[in-house]
């Protein structure tokens, strides 16, 4: 069995417990990325220092969920002294309610190439209807988005997850939203959280999902979120997947770090060192 027909079967869902670890030895990742919002502890005190701190750990991409009272045209001054790039950033589903194409011009100012809502409210995904509704709003926000140069994304937590009617939240979002212009930022640590497979989405849905978020967690039931490696989620398996997925940019992220900074490091030390 070569490479090739290895990941597609993880992608069917049958990943053999007896294959070894070395036959993903050939691969790592480039860039590695990290959410800001990991950080915004530090951010709050200094914009400068943090990211500083976060260059000299090695990272070369971070995603913003806010500016801390920085211009967009500052962040981007910011990043170029530090070696470092935004391919995206979060902004709430409000924004895109409101003044979303000014939003669109200060993202392509600051760098920025995908905009993601990160949260749904709960009257916008009670019922089918509700979930329906809020995949129109994304169809036009992609397409406001995609007017002003930039890429339009979803991400997930966990209660994506759960049943509405008999359905699957994501299922209906995916589905009814379209796949070319809206494209999904999957949180791994919330989406095996809400019991679904990442890999079955890659399966079902190609190419749907160039942005990840990096978060690991304990075994279930609990899952307590943890730093990247010292949880129990394989992501070298994950990874492996990239291609089907069409992930581009991988963020770690902890929403709740005792260290943050202590944090930012253990996880990009883990998987700079991680092959698969």
């Amino acid at each position: 069995m070569n490479r090739r027909s290895f990941v597609t079967m993880i992608g069917a869902g049958s990943l053999a417990p007896h294959v070894p670890r070395d036959f993903f030895a050939a691969a790592k990742l480039g860039k590695i990325g990290l959410q800001l919002y990991t950080v915004r502890t530090l951010m709050q005190q200094s914009v400068e220092r943090t990211l500083a701190m976060i260059a000299a750990i090695g990272y070369k991409e971070v995603e913003f969920a806010g500016y801390f009272g920085r211009p967009p045209r500052s962040i981007k001054q910011l990043l170029k002294r530090n070696g470092m790039s935004s391919p995206a950033a979060h902004v709430g589903i409000d924004v895109i309610r409101g003044m979303f194409n000014r939003t669109i011009d200060e993202a392509a100012e600051a760098g920025h190439k995908w905009l993601v809502v990160p949260w749904l409210p709960e009257a916008d995904r009670n019922s089918i209807d509700a979930i329906k509704r809020t995949a129109d709003l994304f169809n036009r926000a992609a397409d406001d988005a995609d007017r002003g140069g930039m890429r339009f994304a979803y991400h997930n937590h966990d209660f994506e997850f759960k049943e509405i009617e008999g359905r699957r939240m994501y299922d209906v979002l995916l589905e009814s939203t379209d796949a070319k212009r809206v494209q999904m930022e999957m949180d791994l640590y919330w989406i095996i959280k809400g019991g679904g497979d990442p890999a079955a989405y890659f399966a079902r849905y190609p190419g749907r999902f160039p942005l990840f978020h990096v978060k690991d967690g304990g075994p279930a039931p609990g899952r307590v979120m943890s730093d990247v490696g010292k949880g129990s989620i394989d992501f070298g398996a994950i990874f492996a997947m990239s291609k089907m997925s069409g992930a581009k940019h991988y963020f770690v992220e902890h929403d709740s770090p005792a260290d943050p900074a202590a944090s930012v490091k253990a996880s990009y030390e883990h998987l700079r060192a991680l092959r698969y």
